[in-house]
């Protein structure tokens, strides 16, 4: 049987946003039906650095990892982006130091996940609530933080679900930074098709 283990943080541990609602490892369950089960390891506010902790809670049933980590670590840098720079350059070269750092953390996390031994899947940051003021912006900088998510997974050859194509409706989450009851729903259905193998193609990314 699939048995389906979330790691990271309050993408899959949104149960106190949702309002009594099902969160994420419920909708999964359902969305997986008899072909499988899952269980949920995330923690809501964990980092990457987090992760390998979560590991040790993993069922020895566990069949497919699903990792989705990263947005409290660039949250983290947020202060960046009210710093001030004397050129766009001088902006860049301060976003690209904390992408580093980043990048280093977030490999470590993988390799660590990846040393488990069972098959992969990893998620991008997904983008803010549309609706949120400063939409635009975050979105800019949270693609910094993506791009070391992609590469550190196609380096690697895992697939990752790119969240930013599931969650793509102010409906989909709760506040600006947690899923609703509608946007876990969509993030389930996509996480079961992907690891039964029915994904469909636009959220899913595979190296090639």
């Amino acid at each position: 049987m699939t048995h389906v283990a979330l790691l990271g943080d309050s993408v899959f541990d949104n149960a106190r946003y949702v309002a009594g609602g099902p969160d994420v490892v419920a909708q999964l369950r359902e969305a997986l039906g008899s072909d499988g089960t899952a269980s949920l390891l995330a923690v809501d506010g964990d980092v990457t650095g987090g992760v390998p902790g979560q590991l040790r809670r993993l069922p020895p049933e566990a069949s497919h990892l699903v990792v989705s980590v990263g947005g409290n670590d660039a949250l983290g840098f947020a202060h960046l982006l009210q710093q001030p720079a004397r050129t766009v350059a001088d902006g860049i070269r301060a976003l690209g130091a904390a992408q580093e750092v980043f990048a280093e953390r977030y490999a470590a996390m993988l390799d660590a996940v990846l040393a488990v031994g069972l098959p992969t899947v990893v998620c991008t940051i997904y983008d803010t609530n549309p609706a949120e003021p400063g939409h635009a912006v975050i979105r800019s900088g949270i693609a910094l933080f993506n791009d070391c998510i992609t590469r550190a997974a196609f380096a690697r050859g895992v697939p990752v679900i790119d969240l930013r194509l599931v969650c793509d409706e102010a409906a989909d989450y709760a506040n600006p930074i947690e899923p609703s009851v509608q946007g876990g729903r969509k993030i389930a259905t996509t996480i079961a098709a992907t690891v039964l193998g029915r994904a469909p193609s636009s959220p899913v990314h595979r190296r090639r």
